[in-house]
C-alpha cells in the first residue's frame, strides 16, 4: 500500500480522557483517517512517536506536562515530522504565528463540534494529497489555500451534510475523469435531480468543475470532476 493509499494516522495528545475518546472517535468517522493511539501527556506522546509512526498530531495544546508548542518544538528537534492540529481554548495569535513554524496546519478552538474538526481533516487531506511539480504560483497557491480558505457556509436548504459528504467522496474517487450526475446518482443511492443539485453547489463552492462532454447528437453531457 502507498502512502497515497493508506489512512492518515493520527494521535490524539489530550490530558481529559473523555475528550481523547470523542477526538478519537470523531477522527475515525472522517474517511481516509485513522486514530492510531491517544496520548494523556507530552512525554507519553513523545513515547508513542519512538515506536510509531504518526503523519498528524491533533494536540492540545494545555497539557499536564508542558505547553503542546514545547511539544511540538522537541519533536521537530529529534527529527519527527509529523503535522499538528493545534487543539486549543486560547486565542492568542502571537501562539498561533508561533506555532506556524513548529508545522501547526490548522487550529480548532475549544469547544468545537464534529464538523468543525471534519472540515479541517478533509482539508489538510487535500493539502496532503497535491503533488508533483507546480505548473506556476497559481497551483502553489491554491495549494495553500486549501489549508487555510475559511470553512464552508451553511448549506442550501434541501441538502444535508451526510449526503453531501457522500457525494464529496464518490466525486473525488471518480477523478480524475470525473463522473456524470445520473452516474454518481446510482452509486449514491439518490435521484439524479438530487445528485444534480448537490454537484452544483460543489461547483457554487468552489470545488468542483462542470464541462460539456460532446458525443452523440443532442445536447452535452455535463462531466463534473473534483477541483
Amino acid at each position: 500500500m502507498t502512502d497515497v493509499d493508506r489512512p492518515i494516522r493520527v494521535l490524539v495528545v489530550e490530558d481529559d480522557p473523555v475528550a481523547a475518546d470523542a477526538h478519537a472517535m470523531y477522527v475515525g468517522r472522517v474517511p481516509g483517517f485513522t486514530a492510531v493511539g491517544k496520548a494523556h501527556s507530552a512525554a507519553e506522546a513523545k513515547r508513542f512517536l519512538d515506536r510509531t509512526p504518526v503523519d498528524l498530531l491533533l494536540l492540545d495544546l494545555h497539557l499536564p506536562d508542558g505547553h503542546g508548542l514545547a511539544l511540538a518544538r522537541s519533536l521537530r528537534a529529534a527529527g519527527h515530522h509529523a503535522d499538528v492540529v493545534a487543539v486549543t481554548s486560547a486565542r492568542d495569535l502571537a501562539v498561533v504565528r508561533e506555532g506556524v513554524s513548529l508545522g501547526v496546519v490548522q487550529y480548532v478552538l475549544k469547544p468545537f463540534t464534529f464538523p468543525t474538526l471534519r472540515d479541517r481533516l478533509v482539508r489538510y487531506a487535500e493539502y496532503r494529497a497535491t503533488t508533483g511539480e507546480a505548473a506556476g504560483q497559481d497551483e502553489v497557491d491554491r495549494a495553500l489555500a486549501t489549508l487555510r480558505s475559511p470553512a464552508p457556509a451553511a448549506l442550501p436548504k434541501g441538502l444535508s451534510a451526510p449526503t453531501l459528504e457522500r457525494v464529496t467522496n464518490t466525486l473525488r474517487e471518480a477523478a480524475p475523469e470525473g463522473t456524470t450526475a445520473a452516474a454518481l446518482a446510482e452509486t449514491v443511492g439518490i435521484s439524479r435531480i438530487t445528485a444534480r443539485r448537490y454537484l452544483e453547489h460543489l461547483v457554487d463552492s468552489g470545488r468542483a468543475v462542470r464541462s460539456p462532454q460532446y458525443g452523440q447528437v443532442g445536447r452535452p453531457e455535463l462531466i463534473y470532476t473534483w477541483k
